[in-house]
């Protein structure tokens, strides 16, 4: 009874963190996963043990400086840098979150269509506008209770690996010695990997989410933001755990799967789902399809949300999911929302392939993540702004290894084309 107990107060505990790991695999990360797993094989598995401490480290950054400050990143950009670095920060966010959002409501509705046939485009105009009605009269924490139980179609990466014959004296090899020609294209899929696995949108999400969480209530005693950073800190290591667990097995199943077929050049979402058949058989673009339009669901509200509370803190508006429509409250945050997802679906109409729209929002995620952690880590490393809670030695060294990795990888990739 004890540790049922205990294990329901830990349970508890996790939120923004767990929410934000959910929303990393989305159809963006699953696409270039698995151009991950089938174009390299086991080669790229050293990936998500080498990111897991990185990407938690730099999400507990984002969500300590969101519940310490009361702010999200974006105010906090605006109160310690110049102009500038505001708008470029908040440009680049916008740019790619709006491409993201195009690429996932380009690849929800293929994955609808390889399921039930008609037309992508009207598939992909239900979900944005979909997404759009959910967020704006609903809030986001009562809609994902539902939502993520479609996301337990991913688990299905997961079992694909006990139903194929793999030799693990050779997955391990390759997790532990990678055997990786780092060649433009290999540089190309780590730049992407690292991209959909340690998102810029991310970090603005979490940091709002904390900062709703303690927004209206009095200010916490030291002793409560003290507790408070220890359960950021568990809520954020389990959900990136997830996260990386779930990515870990989808180029894994990949790479046994395809990879060993000799499907190295993922095209098409049909593709991209046969990962699966040795699992699901004849019910394999119902399984691909329900995990890519859970993930979609999950993710789309949380790219346009990042964007609304960036460009809405930039301009100085109230900007809030709990704001109220019917009261007036939150037009401009609803608006960037609207614009941002109406966007989405008007790129999700170009002529290029959702598998490969996927892949390039990923590389360009990771392109622009290095310049918004860096301000990131500036800004949680001053007590100026942190007061006596500016982040500690380990989680810095973390921190500024994860944006030096990211940043290497992509000069690397630049300089090899």
């Amino acid at each position: 009874m004890l540790h049922r107990l205990h294990l329901r107060r830990r349970l508890r505990q996790l939120g923004p963190g767990l929410i934000t790991g959910a929303a990393d695999d989305d159809p963006s990360g699953i696409a270039t996963y698995s151009q991950a797993g089938a174009q390299f094989g086991f080669s790229m598995l050293w990936t998500m043990v080498f990111t897991l401490p990185l990407m938690a480290a730099i999400q507990v950054v984002s969500a300590r400086i969101g519940h310490v400050t009361r702010r999200g990143l974006a105010a906090n950009i605006r109160e310690s840098f110049p102009r500038p670095v505001l708008l470029m920060v908040v440009g680049l966010l916008l740019a790619a979150n709006t491409l993201n959002i195009a690429a996932d409501l380009a690849a929800m509705a293929e994955a609808l269509r390889l399921l039930l046939g008609g037309s992508a485009h009207v598939y992909a105009v239900t979900f944005g506008l979909a997404c759009l009605v959910l967020q704006v009269f609903l809030p986001y924490a009562v809609y994902v209770r539902w939502l993520k139980w479609l996301t337990l179609a991913l688990l299905s990466y997961v079992a694909v690996v006990f139903t194929v014959r793999l030799d693990w004296g050779e997955v391990l090899g390759h997790l532990v010695w990678p055997r990786l020609t780092l060649g433009h294209e290999a540089l190309l899929t780590v730049v992407a990997v690292f991209g959909t696995t340690i998102s810029p949108y991310l970090f603005f999400w979490q940091a709002a989410q904390e900062m709703e969480d303690v927004r209206e209530g009095p200010a916490p005693t030291r002793g409560q933001v003290r507790a408070h950073l220890r359960r950021i800190k568990l809520d954020t290591f389990v959900g990136m755990g997830f996260s990386n667990l779930i990515a870990f097995f989808v180029i894994l199943s990949t790479a046994a799967t395809l990879h060993v077929a000799g499907v190295t050049d993922i095209q098409t979402s049909a593709q991209a789902a046969e990962a699966l058949r040795p699992l699901a058989g004849d019910a394999t673009f119902l399984l691909f399809s329900l995990g890519i339009i859970g993930t979609g669901m999950l993710a789309v509200p949380v790219l346009a949300g990042s964007a609304g509370y960036a460009v809405a803190e930039a301009a100085g508006w109230q900007g809030s999911l709990s704001a109220r429509l019917d009261k007036g409250e939150g037009k401009g945050f609803y608006g960037v929302i609207a614009a941002a997802t109406v966007g989405g679906v008007l790129l999700s109409f170009t002529p290029m392939d959702p598998v490969r729209e996927l892949f390039w929002s990923a590389v360009l995620n990771g392109v622009i993540a290095v310049p918004i952690m860096v301000v990131m880590m500036l800004l949680a490393s001053r007590p100026r702004v942190m007061g006596e809670h500016a982040i500690g030695r380990r989680l810095r060294v973390l921190g500024w290894l994860a944006t030096a990795a990211m940043a290497a990888t992509v000069v690397a990739m630049l300089v090899t084309l």
